[in-house]
This record gives C-alpha cells, structure tokens and sequence, in this order.
C-alpha cells in the first residue's frame, strides 16, 4: 500500500479493509443487457471480469475492492460503504448509483455487487430500474428475481425502495416522509459519536427568522418576544394517537384527512437551535429572549399528549408559540 502498513493504511484513510473474501464461488446473473448483479468473489475474479469485459463496478458493501482490481485498465468504480442492515440508508445514494450504471450501461459491461449479491446490491439494482422504467417496487423486483433467484432486499431497503416509488422515483428533499426517513438515520449516528456528524447536517435546516426570497406565508412565533422560530414548513405534522412514519403510506393519507394535532409542534431541527446538533438532548430557548419554547431528542424522542410518538423529536410546546400568516420574516429579526 504505497509503503504503508495495511493498519496505517486503514487509520489513515478511515476506510476498511477485509481479509476474508470467502463468499462462495463467483456467482453473478446478467439482469439486463450490460448490466450484471453479483457476488463479491465474482468482483474480484480478474479473468472473469475480462471475459465479460466489465469495466464499470459499484461496490456496495462493509469494504472497498482491492488494489489489483480497481486499478485495472479502463476500470470504474464506485463504493458505497455500507453494511446489510434495516437502518442503513441507501436511498439517498439511490440518484447517483443510477447515473453510474446508466453511464456504465452506455460505454460497456456494469457489475453492481455486495458481499453475497442478495440484499444491498439487489436494492441498488431495483431502484435502478424503478427509475429507468418508471416501474413499481413489485414490478422491478419480480424483473430483478426473475434474472436472478438470490434477489432478497432486507426489510429496511424494501421500504426505501417503496418511499423511492412514493417519491416518484427522485430524491424529494421537501417530501415529509424522506424528511423523518434522513431525521432516523442521524439519530443513528447520533447514538453512535454524540454529536450530529457532518453527512447529516442536511437535516438542520436553516434559520425561518432570516432574508429569504419567497418567505412563508405562515410562521410560528416567541409567544414572549415574537422572533420567527419555525415556518409551517418546518412542521412534521402528526394525526392523533399516529406515530409519523416514513414507512407507511397511510401516513400521508391520515395528513390529508385534516385532523392534525396542535397539542404539540414537531419540526424539523433548525439552526438555531444550536446544542441540538452538539448534544443527544436538551431544552430549547428562543435564540433573542431565552425563553424556554421547548425540548429535543436524539435517542427517547417524545409522545405528544394526544398519543402520538416521534423519535428522535424537536418540539415546540403550543402555548409558548403563537402561529401568524402575516409575511414578515423578510428582514432580519435575530
């Protein structure tokens, strides 16, 4: 490794490496012209790499592709570090894994692989076609299983891949449901390092108090001092006596009904709620009077009194904010 032992190496670069490659004899299945889903040991198998002539690889798995391979000639590659489990997320990557095999498909031979080619692999693959098709989960993955019997998404990634379809097969920063979906997966990390780490700082959103071109129309203010603290799209709405879920799609049907609790304000966390980020939970004050507005938490969230659970939770306590639809917010009022 360039003169690094193989621990410095890893120490170094923050990325692992494994010593096993004991995943069964090379065993891939060609899904689609040009596009292959397998196992690792068939990604690492040089000669047969060459006899299919693939060129492009997209590792989905706990440890990159060794050395010889991903430096072979014309070779492309992308790794996405990621182990088999229900709460790891791949539908955030789901976007630019298909501009990779798109690309892949377009100039030569595409192998998606994971460690046994079952369930990572296979999610990465579905949400493939699910975009290229314009297909149901149902649809892509009985396309997928035909080709290849091993085809077995864990429940997690099966029900990204359904909130991928809900989505209209794109990433949609603003749906709700991928909202609380991205708010699950930093509470993970938060429980792990303590502190919310930088690739998920996307869900801090950014102060509603600030300029902004196309202000909203309704805010929620300091009972006490009147700053804007959250903008009705900040709100993680929730019915009474529901939990808000990413999974279910009765979620946004139960939404639509208008029976929406006002008992107590989940939102989003925002930036001005500064120990948030640095702290698994605390209290929340007003940032211009230091009023107490409310509490957040990483690991236990919070059960409104109406029933209804969210975790993690950053909640605003309804007498201590006051709603208005009169535009305000277009100067600066911290």
């Amino acid at each position: 490794m360039d003169g690094l032992s193989k621990a410095s190496w890893q120490k170094e670069t923050g990325v692992l490496q494994r010593d096993d490659f004991d995943a069964g004899p090379s065993n891939l299945d060609c899904i689609e012209p040009g596009l292959w889903l397998g196992n690792l040991t068939a990604a690492t198998d040089v000669e047969l790499l060459e006899q299919l002539k693939l060129n492009y690889i997209l590792t989905v798995d706990s440890c990159p592709l060794p050395r010889n391979v991903s430096s072979l000639p014309g070779m492309n590659t992308m790794f996405l570090q990621v182990t088999d489990m229900p709460k790891e997320d791949l539908l955030s990557y789901f976007q630019e894994t298909y501009e990779f095999i798109k690309k892949g498909q377009e100039s030569g031979e595409v192998l998606v692989h994971c460690y046994f080619g079952v369930s990572r692999s296979s999610t990465i693959v579905i949400a493939y076609l699910m975009k290229k098709y314009h297909i149901s989960f149902n649809d892509a993955f009985q396309r997928a299983r035909t080709k290849r019997k091993f085809v077995s998404p864990n429940p997690g990634f099966e029900a990204q891949l359904r909130l991928y379809e809900r989505m209209n097969f794109s990433i949609n920063n603003m749906h709700i449901q991928f909202r609380i979906f991205r708010l699950k997966v930093a509470a993970k990390k938060v429980m792990k390092v303590k502190i919310l780490p930088r690739e998920c700082m996307d869900v801090v959103k950014s102060d509603p108090a600030l300029i902004t071109v196309k202000p909203d129309p309704l805010v929620y203010r300091c009972c006490k001092c009147r700053r804007i603290v959250a903008s009705a799209s900040n709100l993680l709405p929730h019915v009474a006596g529901q939990e808000p879920s990413w999974k279910s799609s009765s979620y946004c049907l139960s939404l639509e009904s208008n029976d929406i609790c006002n008992q107590t304000y989940f939102v989003e966390p925002l930036a001005w709620m500064k120990t948030a980020s640095q702290a698994e939970q605390g209290k929340l004050y007003c940032p211009k009077c230091n009023s107490k507005l409310g509490s957040f938490s990483w690991n236990m969230g919070c059960q409104c009194p109406c029933g209804s659970k969210m975790s993690p939770a950053f909640y605003l306590i309804s007498s201590k904010v006051e709603w208005s639809n009169i535009v305000q917010n277009v100067q600066i009022t911290v």
